[in-house]
Parts: C-alpha cells; sequence; structure tokens
C-alpha cells in the first residue's frame, strides 16, 4: 500500500465534495429570487420537494479513488446530521483507518492516522480550493444527491423536456452548470464548468433505491479536472439509512502533530 496516495486521500475526500465551484473566485451566492423566470420558480419549487428531506444519514460504501495515475481501493463511512457535520472516515485495505474528516458550519478538521497529523481549520479553509460562494448545504447536496437549488436561482436558465428526462442548463456567478433529471425529479448527472477555463466537475449518480422512504442513489461518481490535476471517485454503496442515531467521534491524539 503507497503510504503517499493514503495521506492525500483524507484531504482530497474533504475537496471531492468541496470542488463545486471549481476553484473560481466570484462574489457569495445571494438568496434572492427576484430576477428568476417563472419557470426557474417553477423548478425551485418542484426540485425542493423532490429533494431528499432527512434529519440524518450513515452510509458505507465501497470506492475507487484516483489521483493522476494512482488508484486506490477504500471504504468510506459517512454520517451527516443535517445542517450541522458531515463526517467521513476513510479505511484501506486490511481495515486500518487512514484518516477521518469532520466538516461543520463552521470549521473543517482532517486528521491522517497513517502519518500522525491533523489539520484544524475555519470553514473559510475550503476557500483555498472553491469558490467563496460555496456554503455548508451545497455540500450536503452534493453528498446526498440532491439538487443545489441554489444554482437554479438566476435569470440565465433553460430547460429542455423528454419522455425521460429533463435537462438543466443555466449560467451562475460566471459558472455553467448543467443537471440531468430523471421522471422521479432526481438528479442522475450534473457537470460544471467555470467560463473560459477548463476546470471542471462532472457527478453522476445511479442505482436509486428507496431506503428508509428516501430515493437515494446508491452509486455515485465524481470527476475533476482543475490546475493540471486530476481526481476521480467511483462510490458505491452497501449500507446506507436515515433518521438514525449517528455518533461522529473526533478526538486527535495528543501525539499528532498540527499541519498549517
Amino acid at each position: 500500500m503507497r503510504r503517499n496516495i493514503l495521506s492525500k486521500l483524507s484531504l482530497v475526500l474533504a475537496v471531492l465534495v468541496l470542488t463545486y465551484s471549481c476553484a473560481s473566485k466570484k462574489a457569495a451566492v445571494k438568496k434572492d429570487d427576484s430576477g428568476i423566470a417563472a419557470k426557474g420558480k417553477d423548478l425551485l419549487s418542484t426540485y425542493e420537494l423532490n429533494n431528499l428531506n432527512f434529519i440524518t444519514f450513515s452510509g458505507r460504501a465501497k470506492a475507487k479513488v484516483q489521483f493522476g495515475e494512482e488508484t486506490q481501493n477504500v471504504t468510506l463511512n459517512i454520517r451527516m446530521e443535517r445542517s450541522k457535520a458531515i463526517w467521513i472516515s476513510v479505511t484501506a485495505l486490511l481495515g486500518i483507518e487512514a484518516a477521518r474528516v469532520l466538516i461543520t458550519p463552521d470549521s473543517v478538521k482532517i486528521m491522517n492516522r497513517l502519518q500522525s497529523e491533523y489539520v484544524a481549520k475555519p470553514f473559510s479553509y475550503i476557500y483555498k480550493y472553491t469558490n467563496p460562494g460555496i456554503t455548508f448545504k451545497m455540500l450536503e447536496d452534493i453528498l446526498i444527491g440532491n439538487i443545489s437549488t441554489e444554482m437554479l436561482r438566476t435569470d440565465q436558465l433553460q430547460i429542455a423536456t423528454s419522455e425521460d428526462d429533463v435537462q438543466v442548463i443555466g449560467v451562475k456567478e460566471g459558472l455553467t452548470f448543467h443537471y440531468g433529471v430523471n421522471k422521479s425529479n432526481r438528479p442522475f448527472a450534473f457537470n460544471l464548468m467555470e467560463l473560459g477555463k477548463t476546470n471542471k466537475l462532472e457527478a453522476h449518480y445511479s442505482d436509486f433505491a428507496v431506503i428508509d422512504g428516501h430515493n437515494f442513489p446508491q452509486r455515485f461518481t465524481l470527476n475533476i479536472e482543475g490546475s493540471g490535476a486530476k481526481v476521480s471517485s467511483d462510490m458505491l454503496y452497501n449500507k446506507s439509512e436515515f433518521n438514525k442515531t449517528v455518533e461522529m467521534p473526533f478526538n486527535i491524539p495528543s501525539r499528532y502533530k498540527a499541519i498549517n
């Protein structure tokens, strides 16, 4: 097992969901519907109703993560308490925990168990990698497979419908986005690019199943390209549940070294 790829894994897994805006440095997103066309407002209402409405989520997934030419198979345990915390544990082969991540609306904490190091930063730390307009809610939406209704709050929106799906294309704060939405009003694809640049994010959701009354995608793939780097993740859940009690332990041993 290569220690170098696993030592990077904790940070990248956090950044996988944080690179939503592909490193664009634009103004913060405003939640003002005044400039949205009527069709956009209808979409907002429809997708807000069909987004997963949950209190807690707990899932375990087998994942294949690739950094450039290096690939690693890991197990991810992901727990969420809505609007409060996202917790991720990364386990390598032989059941060795390589990393642990805890993200709250105020902070980002990352433990590298292989090298006894940790990062503890304010939430603004993610802006090193993302648009300053990113919100904690957007992170939840990407991980759980919800449509980010904040992206739909724009007057630059085009909608194409067919018997099988709906395609939603828009421009917001210098970013172009594209959602593919199935008949159940759940997203199966999401693409994001920065205007005039090659940075891009592609997410795909599939294998939908009703879990505790929630139409949840059991498979989630994510591909990110930007600044000469490529990162991809293919996750397949083998366990998931909603609205059960979750624990998010994150105790940093005294011997661990803080990384700035």
